[in-house]
């Protein structure tokens, strides 16, 4: 019984943790055990990391600048903004639901710090009267609704935002970023009560939104115009700046220590309980292959990638350090506390959940806000990326792209079977595409068509791996 219940204590982790007693199985029975589970169905992230190696080599082969430093550092920051999204998205998709106002929710946050630079924080006079009072009101209503749901996080941003527009602090890129975000989570509030609360179907709600702050972005920044942000420095810096050499070492040492610590930390205390874990030298090999990559692309990125002799460019974008953060906070959040093991229970079953005494509505409506906050993230990483924000921020392939990187990377549409790690593969996985395919001067409508045809993909081997599952359950 110990083994089972600290195995399904970490959802989503048995493929690549090779989760079997190695107590009684070598190495060899471990790989011949996960083989099996492959066959089986349980595939996880494998499909992505696969295609994403074939892509890469495929592009390299095609293209002698695909593999140049510029372009590594540019690929990284292009990807990063959808990856934020994917990853609030992956919360969604595993109860079971989906977010289509994810996108254009980026956008209103986008449109929201971007006013707020170019207005010196008077959002009163950008906005007018009649809509600045509405936009508060919405915060207002944001903090009532996560209230009644005890959704605390929900109700402190909705208030802090409220006192950012109110008091009026001048133009701060930290403030705008902070007020972004708060703006995001407040969407989310919205969006989870509809849902969670009165029962409103998903699909719908969201599609509905979607057009909403559509509107709204439309209404803050009018119709062809354009709200610059580059002058900001430091609002410039967060998806084309770099962190330093030095900077660029510690993150790796940071990084790569951390994660032995925890694997090889984790594996030597199961080992000395007697509880289900992997075979050491799998273990082992696992941590000294992240750690190789991880010290490889950081040397890659640490010289100087620039043309001109006078001018150096180096060091790690700031956009990984912040991607990996949200991947560590995830990844804990789902794999190491209740209310992530919670999530993993609605998702493969709600009214199971729901017996076991799990507050199903209020958890359903807090992934909506963990959704939303994290497109306010994505929406400060594009917005810094392109400069400026337009009426189509948001919009057009932003959504499609983030949901498309959650599946790709391996989550589950039906609900109940993801990590956060599968948003960032599958966002690797769209960046490489997009960036292959452009090196090699395709048009758009071939990276669309190629696009859609890879998401087609991850969803048919979704829908057979479930059902190769089925059957071996039965």
């Amino acid at each position: 019984m110990t083994n089972v219940s600290e195995s399904a204590a970490e959802p989503g982790t048995a493929i690549t943790d090779f989760g079997i007693d190695t107590t009684t199985l070598s190495t060899r029975d471990a790989l011949r055990d996960y083989a099996s589970r492959l066959r089986g169905g349980d595939i996880g992230s494998l499909p992505a990391i696969l295609g994403l190696i074939a892509l890469v080599v495929l592009f390299s082969l095609m293209s002698n600048v695909f593999f140049s430093l510029n372009n590594i550092a540019n690929l990284l920051a292009q990807g990063a903004g959808q990856t934020i999204i994917a990853i609030g998205i992956v919360f969604v998709l595993l109860i079971g639901e989906i977010d289509l106002s994810a996108g254009t929710a980026s956008g209103v946050a986008g449109a929201v710090l971007a006013m707020h630079y170019v207005d010196n924080g008077n959002l009163l006079n950008g906005m007018g009267s009649t809509v600045f009072y509405i936009f508060n009101a919405m915060l207002v209503l944001a903090a009532i609704l996560a209230g009644l749901l005890r959704i605390w996080p929900g109700v402190a941003f909705s208030v802090l935002g409220i006192v950012l527009t109110v008091i009026g602090f001048q133009a701060n890129p930290w403030i705008e970023m902070l007020l972004a975000v708060c703006v995001g989570a407040a969407i989310g509030c919205i969006t989870g009560f509809l849902i969670a609360k009165i029962g409103m179907p998903s699909f719908v709600v969201t599609l509905a939104l979607f057009l909403a702050w559509q509107g709204v972005i439309l209404q803050l920044i009018g119709e062809g115009g354009v709200l610059g942000i580059s002058s900001s420095h430091v609002l410039n810096e967060v998806a084309n700046g770099n962190l330093s050499t030095a900077g660029s070492w510690v993150l790796c040492a940071v990084a790569a220590g951390g994660y032995t610590a925890v694997t090889l930390g984790g594996h030597l205390r199961r080992r000395r309980r007697g509880l289900v874990t992997a075979p050491t030298p799998l273990v082992v090999a696992k941590v000294v292959a992240l750690g190789g990559f991880a010290v490889a692309v950081t040397a890659l990125l640490t010289a100087n990638r620039s043309p001109s002799k006078l001018i150096v460019i180096s060091g790690v974008p700031y956009v990984v350090p912040i991607v990996l953060v949200l991947l560590v906070a995830g990844t804990y959040v789902l794999t190491r506390t209740t209310y992530g093991r919670h999530i993993y229970a609605i998702g493969g079953n709600m009214e199971a959940a729901r017996r076991a005494g799990i507050d199903v509505t209020q958890l359903r409506a807090s992934v909506f806000v963990i959704c939303s906050a994290c497109a306010a993230v994505g929406a400060i990483v594009y917005s810094s990326k392109v400069g400026s924000v337009d009426p189509q921020a948001g919009g057009l392939n932003t959504l499609l792209f983030a949901v498309g990187a959650a599946v790709i990377g391996g989550t589950s549409l039906f609900g109940g079977r993801g990590r956060v790690a599968d948003a960032v593969i599958g966002g690797a996985v769209l960046a490489v595409v997009s960036n292959g395919l452009g090196l090699l001067r395709q048009p758009a409508a071939v990276v669309s068509i190629v696009t859609g045809l890879v998401l087609l993909l991850a969803a048919t081997v979704d829908a057979l791996s479930r059902r190769r599952v089925a059957i071996a359950g039965h």
